[in-house]
């Protein structure tokens, strides 16, 4: 099977510092990545040079585009990856006004991205959006509030509507239940979890959260110091962790 992600040696410096160093994976269809660290371990720096947030000094991002095979998308034109931004790709940010148009009403929000790939009919568009409002546990008479109306949960939840109403095959997420409520928390990442299993979807997920990753990841990586020190399934890695980080990590979660 073609993987659907490789990442390839990706390397990003900040001067002096290390934002992560020489990564490389296989991510494959349908498959869920948890990487998790402490804060400044090089993890949200890793996801943002694999989404085109930032351009890594090396490496590689191979994506099996639909059209053209596997593409490495740091070569990609701007149009190109803004294209796959829109389509195949997701970025769910930890704080949901990151991504979503706070000025707009939560339909407009999901609307959005149909758009962006072309839809046009208003009618289609609206019912698409009132789906997914449903979808994500937002009630459709909602369809018509803003964002700022909204509880944070219920922000977080648009934004994933708003990323996942064009079916991407490849969602990235940075800290997806960071700020909220421990009872808010658990009803998203069972939200999710739900999504991930009937929509087939990949996922990349960045967290701190040990608890996030044993819920929604099949493989986990740890990093400290922007390098990798250790990966494989998750139940093995938090189970029977190996590396000495690894097994502070878990400890400390233990301890709580």
């Amino acid at each position: 099977m073609t993987p659907l992600l490789s990442v390839n040696g990706v390397t990003k410096r900040y001067g002096a510092h290390i934002g992560c160093a020489d990564v490389s994976f296989e991510l494959y269809p349908g498959e869920v990545m948890g990487v998790v660290g402490e804060s400044g371990s090089g993890k949200s720096t890793l996801l943002n040079c694999m989404a085109g947030h930032l351009t890594p000094d090396a490496g590689q991002v191979i994506f099996d585009t639909r059209t053209d095979g596997p593409r490495d998308t740091l070569t990609m034109s701007e149009p190109e990856r803004r294209m796959l931004g829109r389509t195949d790709w997701a970025f769910v940010h930890q704080h949901a006004r990151d991504g979503l148009r706070m000025g707009v009403s939560a339909g407009g929000n999901v609307g959005e991205r149909l758009m962006a790939v072309g839809e046009r009919h208003y009618g289609d568009i609206r019912g698409k959006a009132t789906d997914w409002l449903e979808r994500v546990e937002i009630a459709s008479n909602r369809v018509d509030d803003r964002p700022t109306t909204f509880s944070g949960g219920m922000q977080q939840r648009l934004q994933i509507a708003r990323n996942l109403v064009t079916g991407p095959r490849l969602v990235f997420m940075d800290e997806p239940t960071g700020g909220l409520d421990v009872s808010v928390q658990a009803r998203l990442l069972d939200l999710l979890r739900g999504l991930v299993r009937d929509m087939g979807l990949s996922a990349i997920i960045v967290t701190h959260d040990l608890a996030v990753v044993r819920l929604l990841a099949d493989r986990l990586m740890v990093m400290k110091n922007g390098h990798v020190v250790e990966a494989g399934l998750t139940d093995q890695v938090l189970d029977d962790p190996q590396h000495a980080y690894s097994q502070l990590l878990v400890s400390s979660v233990l301890q709580v």
